[in-house]
C-alpha cells in the first residue's frame, strides 16, 4: 500500500474511490476531517483526537497516537488511514499499510498546513470546502502583526526532563508567525534541556519596553539560564503545564516573563488554525502589554 510522506496525492494515483471507512490517527486531521464534512465516513480515532467531542465520546479508539493497536484497527475494515510522520511511529506505519492504504502528512510550516488541507480534500472529495478553509486560515494568519523587537522565546513541551521545540518543527514555524525568535533554533527538533538554579543574565531585550540591550548573545547551549531568554512559553500539551509550574520556573528565572500557552494553537495543524490566528494576536498583545 502507498504512503505519501509529504502529504501529497502523488501516490495515491490508483486511490479513485471516495473513501468511506476511515481511521485517523493524528488528533488535528481528526478535527479537519470533522470541519471538511465528514461524519460516519470516520470509523476509528486515538485517544487524543478530543475534537469534535461528540466524536471522541462515540467513536472507536485505537489507541494512541504512538501506541496504536492494529488488531483493531485491522477490525474496523478501513479504506484509508490517516497518519502523520510527527504523530505516529514508522513501525506501525510500515504494519498498518498492509491493512489500508496509509496517507502519512509531514507538516513543518504553515505551507505545508494549507497544502495538506487542500490535499486532504482532494482525499475525501470535500475539495471545495478544503480549498475555502484553507484560504480563510491564509488570510487570518496574514492579519497577524507580529512582534518586531526581537523576542528570545524558549518554547516548553514537557517537564522531568524538560524538553524545548528547537528548528524543524511546526511550533517553531508558528513562533516566527507570531514575530518571536526561538531560543533553540539552533537545535533541530526536540532537545533535552537543562534550567540551572542560578539567577540567569538580564535578558538581552525586555518586554513591555522599546529599549535593547546591544551586546553579544551567547551560543545556543541546551541550558535555558544561560540564553539571555525574554519569554519562556509554557505549553498546555502534550506535558499539561499549570500555575505551579510556571511559579516555580519563575524563581529560577526571575528575569524572565514566564506564560502559559494552548498547545493546541501552536501544533495543531488542521482546522484550528483558524482559532490560532486570533489567539496569537491575542497572544501577542499580553507579551506587548
Amino acid at each position: 500500500m502507498p504512503i505519501s510522506p509529504t502529504g501529497k496525492l502523488n501516490n495515491f494515483k490508483n486511490l479513485s474511490f471516495i473513501p468511506k471507512r476511515i481511521v485517523s490517527l493524528v488528533p488535528s486531521q481528526t478535527e479537519l476531517l470533522f470541519s471538511l464534512g465528514l461524519d460516519e465516513e470516520v470509523v476509528g480515532i486515538t485517544k487524543f483526537c478530543v475534537h469534535p467531542e461528540h466524536w471522541f465520546r462515540k467513536k472507536q479508539r485505537v489507541g494512541g497516537t504512538k501506541t496504536i493497536k492494529t488488531d483493531v484497527v485491522k477490525s474496523l475494515q478501513p479504506d484509508l488511514i490517516i497518519a502523520s510522520k510527527e504523530e505516529n511511529v514508522k513501525e506501525q506505519i510500515e504494519e498498518l499499510k498492509q491493512i489500508a492504504p496509509v496517507w502519512v502528512s509531514d507538516i513543518k510550516t504553515l505551507d505545508d498546513a494549507l497544502e495538506m488541507i487542500t490535499s486532504m480534500g482532494i482525499l475525501v472529495h470535500q475539495q471545495i470546502k478544503a480549498n475555502k478553509l484553507a484560504t480563510e486560515i491564509k488570510e487570518a494568519f496574514e492579519q497577524i502583526i507580529p512582534i518586531k523587537e526581537k523576542t528570545k522565546t524558549a518554547y516548553l513541551i514537557w517537564k522531568d526532563p524538560y524538553i524545548a521545540a528547537g528548528a524543524d518543527t511546526f511550533i517553531h514555524d508558528m513562533l516566527s508567525c507570531c514575530g518571536l525568535t526561538n531560543t533553540f533554533a539552533g537545535i533541530n527538533r526536540y532537545p533535552e534541556i537543562t534550567i540551572s538554579e542560578v539567577l540567569p543574565i538580564q535578558p538581552s531585550s525586555k518586554i513591555n519596553t522599546s529599549n535593547s540591550v546591544n551586546r553579544q548573545e551567547p551560543s545556543v547551549t541546551n541550558d535555558l539560564s544561560s540564553q539571555n531568554c525574554d519569554l519562556v512559553l509554557l505549553s498546555s500539551e502534550p506535558y499539561p503545564f499549570k500555575q505551579k509550574h510556571l511559579t516555580e520556573l519563575q524563581t529560577i528565572l526571575p528575569a524572565t516573563k514566564i506564560m502559559l500557552v494552548d498547545g493546541e494553537m501552536f501544533s495543531w495543524y488542521g482546522s484550528r488554525l483558524l482559532q490560532s490566528a486570533q489567539y496569537f494576536k491575542n497572544l501577542i498583545q499580553r507579551i506587548q502589554g
